[in-house]
């Protein structure tokens, strides 16, 4: 049945109802109506308060949904009872709540109080207005300030007192509705405000509101609050549920390889190591490694591939460039994109301007332009951020690349071409060369880019300006050819600072590794003198570099305007309509256009400067190498001999001709054992560098079979523990190692050291004496079990008992069956060869074995006669009776069938059993002092850690004129600031909106104010330039000469446990940041705050409101930079740490080349090279992650305020705001973020560099040596007179927490007198030299000499008046002339006399260049004898009363042994002569003999004294000397 047709009452009944609801909702719900208690007119009172009933409806809802389950869970967990009695194992959970949950607190709390506050704010406003008050939108903001107090609460417990590591399902689901309810209260609220036109407090604290619940629906999302972590069971520990290697559970590998797309999109990965140096300090350990394809060796392998297949000839640029092809693409595409994106907002925003004026060509477009901005900004954001990430990378391959390929060809240098590049400058290849390339990267594009950006530029400007534009083209051309010669003159003082600056650090280099005998000679204060001459050399160019950087500077900043100034005035003449929009374009183009226009002259020098770089480092690795056929190896099974020589010619330098060493014929069979002996400089060290391949050989063969061994003569230690610089690189076997160290008497030292042989030796061995340098050398050759070994005087350096041990244990034990080859000057050890080879002038003289040479009556005869000689000397002092019975030989007679050969050895053996009993109390004295030594003498390397000082800030700026400077500096920018603000809004607000409004001044009064303004803020930066450059250069003077002169007075102790890597990484990197970098780094945080601050300002006087915005914004950001800072700043120092091994790596490397080679260690040596780059690279890498994490936050923070703003100044109404102003403001806004983010960056990385300030200031306060001179406490000028010493419990040790070395001794050295001192090593013979120097001062005791306590004068008084012969002969590199006399104190015809008393006087006249002969870097053209015949030239200059030879002639034949101690009588015949010596007879030809043991003293007198009583200390060494001795006479 149809349904009857309702009334007519019941229709209209119907359209009421539905007009009403269609009121409500179309209406009031929406807020478009009228409210009637507001005095407005209005369709339904339920309409007004429909919102805020739903409102107050979903938040009590919320509420009881969280109340009413919490305190049923509450009631229900009382009323339960315990299922069973037993106790179960508990664990409680400790959380380490992150920034997230924090953070999500915070922003309940912040709610709360906003709506508390509204609620107060909101009647007191209605009451002032004398209006009703809106009751239901007061009791809506109580409600919810209740609200969200009760969530505040309940999120406060859940996640603190129940430990969850989640926010709550419920807390999430909420948050995430808030944020869609406040979204629509928002857009109803702007929507009232465009019809009422104004701005209400509500529309603030509800865009507040939003931003906090955006927060909270981004923390809903990620869920969980903070990182948990298990603690131990509260009734049962839980150390067996802990993984013993849980320390091998951290990530090895960065994640960063195994990252997802998006993850590296945004940085996330780098979340994990953030975490990690938020809560603590990061050690290096923390950092995990780079991907293997990121490696040092992977990276290498590539270079030497394309290197090999384009052929040694090609350009290394290019073999660089295709080692990263992909990256290298893959960063110009990103590139391109920045530099289009970046033009977006110059484009667009004249347009905005329209729209701003409500002149929009069409629906919505203000609101689509500010899409097209965000997805501009947020594209050109994200492509500069992973652009700047993999251009990190490519740089750090290009490092990787060349450090590489440096050091492999250091390692295989001729020596030609070796002596053509000293080590300092083969540094400087990879450390500043390398630099230099690498740097280039940065600018690989901007060969294409810059042309394009300026194009681009150009292009805006025509749109705009018409054909105006072409004089802007016009003034950016006029401005690179003004910059470009000012960028020539960069260019050239730069090139010029680095020249000086490898001057610089060569003899900074030279200096530290020989400071000690600069401290002896007094030479220390001269030798600063010298590179402070050097700096100020640099200072010359570095200041010049100043004032055209100066120049460059003031043209970078005085650019925009000058464009804009001609290109605003050529409009004026032309009549180019001017209006808001195309002035706004134009400044915003303007302002890009300066990156352009400077860049593009920086572009041209650094090619100039790489392209320098590039061809050192190319000429370096097309050096000669060492001839791979020089020696040609042979199969054991197809030939008897080890080493053949036919008809060989060698010669260090072949353009000479003369060859070093000629006519050699030797064939050596498997077994043998050679000695090799001659004079001083005959040529025995290079016979053996034939046999190593490392001298060029001119003609002949030279064959070996087998593997080969070489102790060098001059000691090549590693840093590091004795252990790896014996075993070098080999598995330890014990019992093979515990049997090299007896054969090298070392035990006994390795008890004396406090680590045994886990100590850590010092940089070149410093903490060991030459001795125990020696030894070590020898167990590494022993270990290596090679078939052929080749020795350089190995015995020079130690004690006869020790040398005599080493003999028989090495040479006739353990290489009883191998091929030896030793040099040596010592006759007595001659008698055991297979053949001896006798070497005069480059030849072998004769050869055969002992008796038949000697028999021969030539030049081997000469040596041997000196040897005997010496050994009459101690006859003369008691008859061949007394001698023979000093040590008495087991059993008490001699069968007459006995052979000598036989009594010889048993004597031996007698003598080395009495010399250890005397030994035997000292080392158990030893074994006590060894407890109480507790750390290592190298440390790693110190670091600050946490916040760079502001102390360290304050020294700094405080460093150039005590700061004065400073505030007229900012000053100056802040004018500048004022007055570019000033003439850009001068511009905006006088030209019209539109062409067809009239303008409110003319045209030639508006560009007359534009130009004033803009010369005026010229001036500004002109004078700030100035000052900020003078301050910078001052301070960098200030720095370097604090620095170097604490480490110049620095004790000896500061350089025995500093490697000098780390002061030559001080030196050179800190100092050249502290020079060119840092002052400008520290005056860009300035004036980018200060620019920033300028931005905010104008930008906020468009409506306050937007201001407001900036608060929690920048909040964020200063939390984001703190949150990064610290894990930043700690990488940063860590890669400064890992710098310093590298390069000192590098330096030993090449140092000890030969030796490397000799073992065919060039590979391991080499992976150790990568794997310590890998060490750099790793923080470096990650050092770059973790500042484009914050870039790209940052750049999303500040492209969310730029859009609000963009939206907010859309929405408002037209009459509350002025088009012209608000388009200035959004002008301004282009350049918020990248302002915004250069504070950032500046930020970070001025502290990251103020590592450097603070590494320097950290030098600059090492504890002093005592002072140079005294006041009034000075010697007079005969002092010392007599040169009598008195020693009175003399106490000395080399630590606070160190047992005595000296142990109270007392003694007098008599004037005029010569004393020997003997013992063996560790006895303390070295430290009572030390103290006499004051190298290290008594804790008791004094010493005195002719009545002065040396504790009362100064070091230099004391050190100048005394004479020393080092152990290790030091020259230094230029020409003898400057080797003698480095303080140039004496005529050129003392120096001939001196060099005749030495014995060189013949040698220097046959060179060419006579007393300017070159002395190569460590005086490696020189022998070692003719070293230590030079340090005897320079005492013979300097006639001191007092005389010190410490090992002076360990180094020489015996023949000139016996010239010099001649010479030494001659001519001291009235000085004090201190003799410390392993030769017998130099100590025997001594007035007084001091034996020392462990410290104290055991004999003291007359040698001929000493002799008589057989059982005396100083009797068994010489008997011990002397039977090993008559072996070489055979009777």
């Amino acid at each position: 049945m149809p349904t009857p047709p309702a009334s007519t009452g019941e229709q209209l009944m119907a359209i009421a109802a539905k007009n009403l609801m269609e009121s409500i909702w179309a209406k009031q719900l929406l807020g478009l109506g009228e409210n009637k208690y507001r005095g407005e007119p209005a369709d339904s009172i339920f309409g007004v308060y429909i919102r805020h009933v739903l409102a107050i409806a979903l938040h009590m809802v919320f509420v009881v949904s969280l109340i009413v389950p919490f305190f049923w869970k509450r009631c229900r967990f009382c009323t339960q009872r315990p299922r069973s009695s037993v106790l179960k194992p508990t664990y409680s959970k400790k959380l380490q709540y992150g920034i997230t949950h924090k953070l999500a607190l915070l922003s309940c709390v912040s709610l709360s109080v906003l709506y508390c506050i509204l609620g107060i704010w909101s009647p007191l406003y209605w009451w002032l207005r004398a209006r009703p008050k809106d009751i239901g939108a007061e009791g809506e903001y109580v409600f919810q300030a209740m609200a969200w107090a009760i969530i505040l609460a309940y999120a406060y417990y859940s996640l603190t007192k129940e430990s969850n590591e989640k926010f709550p399902l419920l807390l999430r689901m909420w948050w995430i509705l808030l944020l869609i309810l406040y979204a629509f209260f928002l857009f109803l609220n702007i929507h009232e405000m465009r019809e009422q036109n104004h701005i209400t407090f509500s529309i603030v604290v509800e865009i507040l509101a939003l931003l906090l619940s955006a927060f909270l629906s981004y923390a809903s999302f990620c869920g969980r609050t903070g990182e948990s972590s298990l603690t131990q069971s509260i009734e049962e520990p839980l150390l067996n549920d802990i993984p013993e290697n849980s320390e091998n559970l951290k990530p090895k590998v960065t994640p960063y390889a195994t990252a997802s797309f998006l993850s590296r999109m945004s940085f996330f990965w780098m979340k994990p190591l953030l975490d990690v140096g938020h809560k603590k300090p990061l050690d290096i350990d923390d950092v995990p490694q780079v991907a293997d394809v990121h490696k040092a060796d992977h990276v290498y392998c590539k270079f030497r591939n394309q290197l090999d297949a384009k052929g040694s000839g090609s350009s290394i640029a290019k073999i660089l460039f295709l080692i990263d092809l992909k990256d290298v693409l893959f960063t110009g595409l990103l590139l391109l994109i920045t530099s289009c994106t970046s033009y977006v907002g110059p484009y667009f925003i004249n347009n905005f301007v329209q729209c701003l004026a409500k002149k929009e060509q069409f629906a919505s477009e203000g609101i689509i332009l500010a899409c097209v901005f965000l997805l501009a900004k947020l594209v050109n954001s994200l492509s500069q951020c992973h652009w700047t990430f993999t251009t990190v990378h490519i740089c750090i391959c290009v490092r990787a690349a060349l450090t590489a390929a440096l050091y492999k060809k250091g390692l295989m240098l001729s020596s030609q071409s070796r002596q053509d590049h000293t080590s300092g400058e083969i540094i400087n290849y990879m450390s500043v060369d390398a630099q230099r390339i690498e740097e280039f990267s940065w600018y690989l594009h901007d060969i294409w880019a810059l042309p394009l950006q300026i194009l681009l530029a150009l292009v805006i400007l025509y749109q705009n300006l018409g054909l105006a534009s072409l004089a802007g083209v016009a003034a950016t051309v006029l401005i690179m050819m003004a910059n470009y010669p000012l960028v020539k003159m960069q260019q050239k003082y730069n090139k010029n600072i680095m020249e000086e600056k490898d001057k610089r650090m060569k003899a900074t280099s030279e200096t530290l590794k020989n400071m000690r005998i600069l401290k002896l000679q007094a030479w220390e204060s001269r030798f600063l003198m010298k590179l402070e001459t050097l700096r100020g050399e640099e200072c010359s160019w570095l200041k010049k570099y100043f004032y055209a950087l100066s120049g460059t500077t003031f043209i970078f900043w005085a650019a925009p305007t000058f464009v804009s100034v001609v290109t605003f005035g050529t409009c004026v003449i032309l009549g180019v309509p001017l209006t808001t929009g195309k002035i706004l374009s134009a400044l915003a183009t303007f302002q890009i256009l300066q990156e352009p226009i400077s860049g593009l002259p920086d572009l041209i020098s650094v090619i100039a400067q790489s392209k320098v770089s590039l061809d050192r480092v190319d000429n370096f690795l097309k050096q000669e190498e060492l001839q791979q056929d020089a020696v040609e190896k042979v199969s054991k099974n197809s030939t008897d001999y080890a080493i053949e020589i036919q008809e060989g010619v060698f010669s260090w330098d072949p353009a000479v001709p003369t060859p070093t060493i000629r006519g050699l014929d030797v064939h050596i069979k498997r077994g043998m054992k050679v000695a090799v002996c001659g004079t001083v400089g005959s040529g025995k060290s290079s016979f053996l560098s034939c046999i190593l391949g490392e001298i060029p050989k001119i003609s002949g063969v030279v064959k070996i079979s087998g593997t080969k061994a070489y102790v060098s003569q001059t000691p090549w230690i590693q840093s590091g523990k004795i252990r790896d610089n014996i075993l070098f690189g080999k598995e330890l076997e014990k019992s093979r190692y515990e049997s090299v160290l007896q054969a090298c008497a070392f035990k006994k030292d390795l008890e004396l050291f406090p680590y045994g042989d886990q100590t850590e030796i010092g940089e070149r061995g410093i903490n060991l004496s030459g001795g125990q340098k020696q030894r070590i050398q020898i167990a590494r050759a022993l270990y290596q079990d090679a078939d052929i070994y080749l020795f350089d005087d190995p015995f020079s350096a130690v004690d006869a008992h020790t040398g005599t041990h080493i003999f028989q244990e090495c040479l006739l034990g353990i290489l009883g069956s191998k091929t030896v080859v030793y040099v040596t000057h010592q006759v007595e050890f001659l008698f055991a060869a297979d053949l001896i080879l006798v070497m005069r002038d480059g030849e072998i003289t004769q050869a055969g074995k002992y008796e038949d040479i000697l028999q021969s009556n030539t030049h081997f005869d000469e040596l041997v006669g000196a040897h005997k000689k010496a050994l009459k000397s101690i006859d003369d002092m008691e008859n061949s009776e007394i001698l023979s019975s000093q040590v008495p030989v087991k059993g008490s007679s001699v069968d007459n069938e006995t052979s000598v050969e036989d009594v010889n050895h048993e004597q031996l053996q007698e003598a080395e059993k009495a010399y250890e009993e005397i030994e035997s109390k000292d080392q158990k004295e030893n074994e006590k002092d060894k407890e109480d030594r507790s750390s290592q003498l190298v440390q790693e390397e110190e670091r600050e850690k946490g916040r760079v000082s502001m102390w360290v800030y304050w020294s700094y700026i405080t460093a150039a004129y005590k700061g004065v400077l400073i505030p007229i500096i900012l000053l100056a920018h802040i004018v500048y600031q004022l007055l570019q603000i000033g003439s850009n809004y001068w511009m905006a607000w006088a030209t019209p909106l539109t062409e067809e409004q009239r303008p409110p001044v003319t045209k030639s009064f508006l560009i007359l104010v534009y130009i004033t303004l803009a010369l005026c803020s010229s001036l500004c930066i002109l004078v700030r330039t100035i000052l900020l450059c003078l301050t910078g250069f001052e301070s960098a003077k200030q720095f370097f000469s604090k620095m170097h002169s604490c480490i110049f007075r620095a004790p000896m102790s500061f350089f025995d446990a500093t490697p000098s890597g780390r002061i030559l990484n001080r030196a050179s990197n800190d100092q050249s940041q502290v020079d060119q970098a840092i002052p400008f780094q520290l005056g860009s945080v300035a004036f980018t705050f200060i620019q920033l601050l300028g931005i905010i300002a104008v930008m906020s006087q468009v409506a306050w409101q937007v201001f407001i915005m900036f608060i929690p914004v920048l909040a964020i950001c200063l939390w984001y930079q703190q949150y990064y800072i610290v894990t930043s700043r700690e990488l940063s120092r860590l890669i400064g740490v890992c710098k310093a091994p590298i390069i000192q790596h590098f330096a030993e490397s090449i140092s000890g080349a030969a030796t490397i080679r000799s073992f065919d260690q060039e590979t391991p040596f080499m992976n150790s090279n990568l794997h310590l780059f890998d060490g750099y690279s790793k923080t470096r890498f990650h050092k770059s992650g973790a500042t484009q994490w914050l870039c790209f936050r940052l750049d999303l923070l500040s492209n969310l305020i730029f859009v609000f703003t963009m939206v907010f100044l859309l929405c408002l109404p037209e009459s509350v705001i002025n088009p012209t102003i608000a388009g200035f403001a959004i002008t301004y806004g282009l350049s918020l973020n990248l302002t915004q983010t250069l504070l950032i960056w500046h930020l970070n990385n001025l502290e990251n560099n103020m590592v450097s300030v603070e590494r320097i200031v950290q030098y600059s306060r090492i504890p002093s040596e005592p002072p140079l001179i005294i006041d009034n406490c000075g010697p007079n000028s005969c002092w010392p007179s007599r040169g009598t010493i008195d020693i009175t419990d003399l106490q000395v040790r080399y630590g606070p927490h160190l047992p005595l070395v000296l142990k109270g001794i007392s003694c007098t050295f008599p004037g005029g007198k010569k004393v020997g001192i003997v013992g063996r090593t560790g006895c303390g013979k070295s430290t009572l030299i030390q103290s006499l120097f004051r190298i290290v001062d008594p804790v008791g005791g004094r010493i005195v000499i002719d009545g002065i306590d040396i504790l009362t004068i100064g070091l230099h008084d004391l050190r100048s008046r005394l004479s020393i012969i080092p152990q290790d002969p030091t020259m230094f590199e230029g020409t003898i002339r400057n080797n003698l006399d480095p303080l140039g104190d004496y005529s050129d015809d003392q120096i001939w006399k001196a060099l005749e008393k030495c014995q060189l006087g013949e040698i220097v006249r046959s060179k060419e260049e006579k007393l300017d002969s070159l002395v190569t870097e460590n005086g490696e053209n020189w022998s070692m004898g003719q070293r230590q015949l030079v340090c005897l030239g320079r005492v013979l200059l300097k006639q001191s009363r007092i005389l010190v030879l410490d090992e002076a002639t360990a180094s020489v034949d015996t023949a000139t042994d016996g010239l010099i101690q001649q010479t030494i009588r001659n001519q001291f015949s009235d000085c004090t002569v201190i003799t410390i010596a392993h030769r017998i007879p130099s100590v025997c030809d001594s007035d007084l003999v001091l034996v020392l043991s462990d410290g104290n003293i055991v004999e003291y007198d007359s040698p001929s004294k000493l002799l008589e009583n057989k059982f005396s200390s100083f009797a068994k060494l010489v008997s011990e000397y002397t039977v090993r001795s008559t072996n070489v006479d055979g009777k």
